[in-house]
């Protein structure tokens, strides 16, 4: 099958996904021979655009995995923004070496229900957006041989396809179920979801990139010292501060990055599945 385009979608606060996305829509690109166009809807901008694919079009979509699932935050845009009208489509998802869960399965499932085909999915380990001593160095050289496999064999599978597979068969529950509930040092469940990013006063130059990388547009370039909105806690505001003003000081979230880097030293895998 001759492909008109390749799609590459991604919501990528800290970088990892992205990275992910833009190779494998590269090198799909190259061996298919077919233009590629990316869209980055991190960025609460960027998702009021709507999305409508035809059949011969071929949709990488990929997401991290938040606590065993998709961002709840994001979900509303992936069943409403996307029309696949018998496209095909890739779904990835990037995790920090805890566990993808059920992430790649909702993916596929929401993609399905969306009107594509899914054809292909896979699950890669990077470095963890809340420490760089979760999975450090991720991708590797061994992730990055097993993306190129992942993509070289989703270019052939694509390219022999005749007619709509079934949905591709990824690990994980349908129904997904609850997401996971994060622990903290002492084994016992701690919730953070109010916690906001602080600022070091000291530290801050008022450059605004906070503002600017906020995925829920709740920090104002005029006050980001005032987290005004919903916080995901993707740490993207922390990892993008260029003087390294953005601190998280909430007890119940390190306890639980604690809990993590103390339990997560144990390599996770990067898996794919056709």
């Amino acid at each position: 099958m001759k492909y008109s385009r390749i799609a590459v979608f991604f919501f990528s606060p800290t970088g990892n996904t992205r990275l992910a996305a833009r190779e494998i829509g590269r090198r799909l690109g190259e061996l298919m021979a077919a233009p590629v166009d990316e869209f980055d809807f991190t960025t609460p901008e960027a998702r009021q655009d709507r999305h409508a694919f035809s059949p011969d079009n071929l949709v990488v979509f990929a997401s991290p995995v938040y606590a065993g699932r998709l961002p709840n935050k994001l979900l509303p845009y992936i069943r409403e923004g996307f029309c696949g009208n018998g496209a095909y489509a890739v779904p990835v998802v990037t995790f920090g070496n805890r566990s993808f869960g059920n992430a790649l399965m909702e993916l596929r499932c929401e993609l399905e229900h969306n009107g594509f085909h899914t054809i292909a999915g896979a699950a890669f380990a990077m470095r963890h957006a809340f420490s760089d001593r979760l999975a450090p160095g991720r991708p590797d050289e061994q992730d990055r041989a097993l993306l190129e496999e992942f993509i070289r064999r989703t270019a052939q599978r694509a390219s022999l396809l005749t007619a709509p597979p079934a949905p591709v068969d990824v690990a994980g529950n349908c129904p997904v179920g609850p997401y996971y509930t994060p622990l903290g040092l002492d084994g016992k469940p701690v919730n953070f979801l109010k916690a906001v990013p602080k600022i070091a006063p000291e530290r801050c130059t008022g450059c605004g990139t906070c503002a600017q990388v906020c995925c829920m547009g709740s920090i104002q370039s005029q006050a980001p010292w005032n987290t005004t909105g919903l916080c995901i806690k993707c740490h993207a505001c922390v990892r993008a501060c260029p003087s390294g003003a953005r601190f998280f000081d909430d007890p119940a979230l390190l306890s639980h990055l604690a809990m993590l880097e103390q339990h997560l030293t144990q390599r996770q895998d990067s898996v794919y599945f056709l």
